[in-house]
């Protein structure tokens, strides 16, 4: 069971838009610090420094070294898929959509596949459907990869309209 400290510091890991970017390059196959630099277009230090708060609060998981091309060691780190189960903290919506948008800048209209919808439920069936769309996530987060799989991200968010927030009339009784 984590401690206060452990659970600020996870928190802290987690509210970083490049340290969610890590994670999810590492989430199925294990990469270098080089090659997590190279594909955030990161300086190496930069990405090391984000490498190490991310293995030191366990959502990062270090593999056996090995030798690199020009004979230097290398550390291949993997997503350990504690960041799936951890609460985020206050504010961190905004960490996420940015993490998004970054994730998606510069693909192609044909790259996303977006559904949007309205609805008016009352909380008894808003927090079902939220229940059901978790129930769905948690079984697709949690379940091995695909072997012929390619990796793919999904985010949802639920909000309600700005103009619609207010109470509607009641419906006329028939």
């Amino acid at each position: 069971m984590p401690n206060d400290e452990d659970i600020q510091a996870r928190g802290r890991a987690l509210s970083s838009p490049v340290r969610l970017r890590i994670l999810r390059l590492c989430l199925h196959r294990e990469r270098t610090n080089k090659e997590i630099a190279e594909a955030l277009e990161l300086n190496p230090a930069t990405a090391l420094h984000h490498v190490r708060t991310l293995l030191g609060t366990g959502f990062l998981a270090a593999g056996e070294p090995r030798t690199g091309n020009r004979g230097a060691k290398e550390i291949p780190y993997r997503a350990t898929g504690l960041s799936w189960r951890t609460s985020l903290p206050e504010g961190a919506n905004a960490v996420l959509v940015e993490t998004f948008l970054q994730e998606i800048d510069g693909l192609a209209p044909s790259d996303l596949e977006v559904m949007r919808m309205g609805v008016c439920l009352n909380e008894e069936n808003r927090r079902g459907l939220m229940a059901r769309l978790r129930a769905v996530f948690d079984e697709y987060a949690l379940r091995e990869p695909d072997a012929d799989g390619t990796p793919t991200s999904l985010m949802l968010a639920h909000h309600l309209d700005r103009t619609g927030a207010e109470q509607l009339p009641a419906a006329p009784q028939v």
